[in-house]
């Protein structure tokens, strides 16, 4: 395991921007509107030959008893118990207040090193004035300014120094799962239940992860990386900024992971935006699975309930008949690991290669079944076949008129595909070539 650094303060002093300056890219939401960042954000940094992860928390606000502010105080505490350093960030444009030393006394109360960073010391007298903050009681203070990044060295120099030593990590090639869908739905809840731990804030409020979470997990001698993301909006709907950054998170996510997978309220129905999603990680060659969640609320149930679920949503998208659904209770964790059963299962047959032989085995026998139609006086041939890529699976078809390959033969072909070789929850990509 790396090292680990947490960055804990008050809302609005600038810690996502501290994150996302340390880790080099824009990854944390950074907006002005008051306790934006909800949950842990984790991302990785080096220095001086160093590897560290970072953790950016939700704003700490120890004396407010919303059920989101409980919320981001645990999210606080969890992360001071995962950290080799503390960064306790405060702002030198409003000094020191008493949520600064609400947050310090809580601090001062464990033994791991503590840095004050006093953050937004644009200019000279601001860094002077930084000296005030040594009343909180920690010798270690730099001022720094998250936006230049000024001062931002020094800090970096002194963190590492008092990081324990670690082995060196080789980069993951571990599959990675995203939990994917609309508000509300037990994303979180799912997340949770499967890591036994409460890294995500799950409450009944629509809406409450708007950062995506990363987390790693071992399921039957495999390591997976889960990926917890904010809830898709439909876009008409996304009117704040921050609720648009979460937006293109999740479509980041898609991109990123291997297998996506789609939870669904089974009390809320099959709707638009759930089509998008997997219209979206369709077209980025995704592995995919359907999630039926809160199954236990489903009343009256026999051994026909549950096709009858998987006939309603394939014939709403009959093009994802190939994706496999299964139906779980996040809450009484009822069948959550055949969420990684099923998902695993996707990745192999991802990963799945077809000899080129035996491909064309195949071909011919489909091309006898149904020959191809004539086009313009032309009889359409295709002479030769082969998979040229797996994770995802691609064939390359060569023939005499790609062009005039009517496209009910194309998804002809694929269901054939599909009836012989499976790639269940795996779109298929062929490419048609001229001879």
């Amino acid at each position: 395991m790396l090292p680990v650094v947490s960055i804990v303060g008050r809302p609005n002093v600038g810690k996502s921007t501290i994150f996302n300056r340390l880790i080099g890219q824009r990854k944390a939401i950074v907006h002005d509107e008051y306790g934006v960042t909800r949950d842990r954000h984790y991302g990785e940094s080096f220095w001086n030959g160093k590897d560290f992860n970072i953790i950016d928390t939700g704003g700490y606000l120890p004396d407010e008893m919303g059920v989101i502010i409980q919320g981001i105080r645990e999210q606080v505490h969890i992360a001071i118990e995962q950290s080799d350093v503390i960064l306790f960030v405060v702002d030198s444009v409003s000094g020191v207040n008493t949520l600064d030393k609400a947050v310090a006394t809580i601090l001062r109360q464990q033994e791991k090193p503590v840095i004050v960073v006093v953050n937004k010391s644009d200019n000279e007298e601001r860094r002077l004035n930084a000296t005030e903050f040594y009343e909180l009681g920690f010798e270690d203070l730099f001022p720094i300014s998250a936006i230049s990044g000024t001062g931002t060295g020094e800090l970096l120099d002194r963190t590492v120094k008092l990081l324990p030593e670690t082995e060196e990590e080789t980069e993951s090639k571990d599959p990675k799962l995203a939990f994917i869908g609309r508000p509300n739905v037990g994303k979180s809840s799912l997340f949770n239940a499967l890591l036994d731990d409460e890294r995500a804030i799950v409450t009944d409020i629509a809406g409450t992860t708007r950062d995506s979470l990363n987390s790693m997990l071992q399921y039957k001698g495999q390591d997976y990386v889960l990926i917890d993301t904010a809830g898709l909006r439909k876009r008409a709907k996304v009117k704040e900024n921050i609720e648009f950054y979460s937006t293109v998170r999740t479509d980041r996510a898609i991109r990123e992971c291997d297998v996506a997978i789609l939870i669904l309220d089974t009390m809320r129905g099959f709707e638009d935006q759930d089509k998008r999603v997997l219209r979206e990680a369709e077209k980025f060659n995704k592995g995919l699975v359907i999630v039926l969640n809160k199954w236990d609320l489903v009343p009256e149930k026999d051994t026909h309930t549950v096709k009858e679920f998987e006939e309603y949503i394939y014939e709403s998208v009959p093009q994802f008949s190939y994706v496999p659904i299964i139906t779980i209770s996040a809450l009484n964790k009822q069948r959550i690991h055949k969420v990684l059963d099923v998902a695993q299962q996707v990745i192999d047959e991802r990963n799945k290669e077809i000899s080129t032989p035996e491909f064309n085995d195949f071909l011919n026998t489909m091309l006898n079944e149904r020959p191809l139609p004539m086009k313009r006086g032309q009889q359409l041939r295709i002479t030769y076949a082969t998979q040229v890529k797996s994770s995802p699976p691609v064939f390359k078809f060569f023939m005499n008129s790609p062009h005039d390959l009517p496209p009910n033969y194309r998804r002809f072909i694929e269901n054939k595909i599909r009836q012989h070789y499976g790639f269940e929850g795996v779109p298929i990509t062929m490419v048609f070539r001229q001879k």
